[in-house]
């Protein structure tokens, strides 16, 4: 990589799970000294990551939406959902690198953790060869979630198993049998099929239901309990470990 000596530097900057208070020191400093403010929302909406940075940028700093060209529209099988959002994250890629390379430093602020399923993974493999890019890490929304239920995920030998609700019921079920504690991401739509995948494994009546963790209206409740057609974006499903404690 040949870089210009005052090239700029890209921050994937990890939130947290919601509450701003639960920001790294880091990330609380480098957001309030930034001059260029990216994020990724759905058109016409807002966006969570910028709602959670409210109060916290800079008066004067340049913001710069990334609007998702789809989100749900489309099924994720779909090749016309791969071709959109490739093209979506090269032109955020495109406008992030003429930011960097003209000596401008940008954060680009990111829910949860960077590194753990989030969007700007997506810009990092495509910026990383190009100009620097440095990444914040940050409380995950899983994290949020086990810790609103008020007890532990895993204790001793647990085995911990992070899933996303897109999986087919089948896998889903083996995945929740095999493994101690529980972790369902991506929920949405796709509820009832949790719903019978955990029950197929024996885990329906242990499950916890989170919405919102740490955020504005937050809820825990047991699964079991909840109304369910549809949940929220911002909705996790828990299952405790019960291994070996002293």
């Amino acid at each position: 990589m040949n870089l210009q000596p005052n090239t700029g530097t890209i921050w994937g900057l990890g939130l947290g799970p919601g509450e701003p208070d639960l920001m790294s020191v880091r990330a609380d400093r480098l957001l309030r000294g930034a001059r260029h403010v990216a994020f990724f929302r759905k058109a016409g909406r807002r966006g969570q990551a910028r709602r959670i940075a409210e109060g916290l940028i800079p008066e004067g700093a340049q913001e710069h939406a990334m609007e998702y060209p789809v989100t749900t529209e489309i099924p994720f099988a779909d090749p016309e959902y791969n071709r959109l959002l490739a093209a979506f994250y090269e032109t955020c890629t495109a406008r992030l690198t003429e930011l960097a390379q003209a000596g401008e430093d940008v954060v680009v602020l990111c829910e949860g953790d960077p590194f753990f399923y989030g969007s700007f993974m997506h810009l990092y493999m495509r910026l990383v060869d190009l100009v620097p890019v440095r990444v914040v890490p940050a409380i995950t929304g899983m994290s949020a979630a086990w810790t609103a239920t008020g007890a532990p995920i895993t204790w001793g030998d647990d085995v911990l198993t992070v899933l996303m609700g897109t999986l087919p019921e089948a896998m889903l079920a083996q995945r929740m049998a095999d493994s101690d504690a529980l972790v369902v991401m991506k929920i949405g739509r796709n509820i009832d099929k949790v719903c019978r995948a955990l029950q197929s494994a024996g885990r329906y009546d242990a499950a916890w239901l989170i919405e919102f963790a740490s955020m504005p209206g937050q809820t825990v409740q047991r699964l079991a309990e909840a109304e369910r057609s549809v949940t929220p974006y911002f909705s996790i499903i828990v299952v405790h470990g019960q291994g070996r404690r002293p």
